[in-house]
């Protein structure tokens, strides 16, 4: 599982205890509304300092979960790459800059831009608790996604959960954008058949742009999975607070966060060799693995008699590298 650092978890709950149970429940009512419907809280929603505690302590630890799992598989695929600088865009109370410094202790300064002030005030006071220099001195800055200003200018620039906000027309210009001076560009949207066509649709436009993949792809060619009728995604285990399940109306002590994601770089990486792309089917003596690679979908079956292969394979989870 994906926890939030002790730190903040200690901070969010204690912005969560200053506002009244069951106004923090109605906020996220509604923010979970608006998140089913795949339009994620934006300024309208986020009306008072009570609306915007809830989002955090609503998406945060997802938020995290998800970015730490995706930057923990780019830190496996790019062993050289240290960065120093992170921007991250669109980023809401700050989630990304905590998961970055969990993964790299090299990071020196984070920035955050985003729009909603209240956001902004929240997540600095939360990044005050931070352990990590790099998330403690962050800048924040008020700011919007437009590709006629300066690109962001960092060795890691993340968005995350943001790209499905933006007009559809407009969505190439902004990757165009984001990639610009970035030395790793990562994209994140939800587990969903729409998060996967922005995600696809942004991995086409990289690769475009001459950027390698770092992951989750093993390859640069076309995207295999059929259109329409299937879509990339994984998942992060993350645990519930108590609070958190009360916000949430839960009765389980974890969820899983689905994700969608493409991570690239300026630099050749050291790219899995196929992916497992669902859960393994784990019978008696059997493994059966759904795997993409370079020649495309396969499925590969592993059983006893292939000794350390099959050991790894009982072990292996979704969303993991898997070698030819």
């Amino acid at each position: 599982m994906s926890a939030l650092p002790e730190t903040l978890r200690t901070a969010l709950d204690e912005e969560l205890g200053r506002y009244p149970q069951n106004r923090l429940t109605q906020s996220v009512e509604r923010l979970s509304t608006r998140y089913r419907e795949n339009s994620p809280a934006s300024a309208p929603i986020l009306a008072s300092e009570a609306d915007i505690a809830a989002y955090a302590g609503y998406r945060m630890p997802a938020t995290y979960a998800a970015v730490h799992a995706v930057l923990a598989e780019a830190a496996l695929r790019t062993p050289g790459f240290a960065p120093r600088t992170q921007i991250d865009i669109g980023g809401g109370t700050g989630a990304a800059i905590w998961a970055a410094a969990g993964v790299w202790p090299s990071l020196e300064e984070s920035t955050v831009v985003e729009q909603v002030p209240g956001a902004i005030e929240l997540g600095r006071r939360l990044a005050g608790s931070a352990a990590e220099r790099a998330v403690r001195t962050s800048t924040w800055r008020r700011g919007l996604i437009d590709p006629a200003a300066p690109a962001p200018d960092a060795d890691l620039v993340t968005l995350s959960y943001v790209l499905g906000e933006l007009p559809e027309a407009g969505r190439a210009e902004v990757v165009h954008w984001l990639s610009a001076k970035a030395g790793m560009l990562v994209l994140i949207e939800p587990g969903t058949p729409a998060g996967y066509e922005r995600i696809v649709e942004a991995r086409d436009r990289l690769i475009e742009l001459g950027l390698s993949l770092v992951a989750p792809c093993p390859h640069e060619g076309a995207c295999p999975i059929p259109r329409g009728k299937d879509w990339c995604h994984f998942s992060a285990r993350l645990p519930r607070t108590g609070l958190h399940r009360q916000l949430k109306s839960g009765t389980l002590g974890f969820e899983d966060e689905k994700f969608s994601y493409v991570v690239a770089s300026r630099t050749a990486p050291e790219r899995a060799e196929s992916r497992i792309l669902r859960h393994p089917a784990k019978r008696k003596g059997m493994v059966s693995l759904s795997l993409c690679a370079e020649p495309g979908l396969t499925e590969a079956i592993v059983t006893k008699r292939h000794g350390t292969a099959y050991r790894a394979a009982r072990d292996a989870e979704w969303g993991d590298a898997w070698p030819d």
